[in-house]
């Protein structure tokens, strides 16, 4: 995927203009690491999660962030581009991640429209299940931003969550 796509498709997640300060949580190569960095307002900071070293202009963190504590405070939001779609038991997760957060917690997810397994999405999650599970951890304003065409085939979407 290109940058200026990944923009698009979450360049709507932000709309407060102070600096903040978020996670990419299973960054990879840096592809909505940087969308995100593009879009935040000047003096936010990026952390960068992944288990394989990477080599982002933010800060970054060399651990599995399902099974490691990890050294993150008050955030403002955390994104999981193409990253929750790994993780079987996702309800844990997301109680483990709200202690990370300043005030309200806000995830930023990205994921493929799609509830069918394969060896690259192992636990798919549709934006219908997304709403679901969020739903029943209390959120309630869980707007789809957009979505665009997978290279892979179907769509992906993205969410914000608070």
């Amino acid at each position: 995927m290109k940058q200026e796509d990944a923009i698009l498709l979450i360049r709507n997640a932000i709309s407060n203009t102070k600096p903040q300060r978020w996670a990419d949580l299973g960054s990879g190569s840096g592809t909505f690491t940087l969308a995100l960095n593009a879009i935040l307002p000047a003096g936010s900071q990026i952390i960068a999660v992944d288990q394989r070293t990477q080599n982002l202009p933010v800060e970054f963190i060399k651990a599995d962030f399902e099974k490691d504590e990890l050294p993150l405070t008050g955030l403002d939001g955390i994104l999981m581009a193409n990253s929750i779609h790994y993780i079987r038991d996702k309800e844990r997760l997301i109680k483990k991640l709200e202690a990370y957060f300043v005030n309200q917690p806000t995830f930023l997810i990205v994921e493929y429209e799609t509830t069918r397994v394969n060896p690259w999405v192992p636990y798919p999650i549709s934006f219908h299940n997304l709403n679901n599970l969020f739903s029943d951890l209390g959120y309630h304003n869980i707007p789809r931003l957009g979505e665009i065409p997978s290279r892979f085939g179907g769509d992906m979407y993205a969410a914000l969550i608070r």
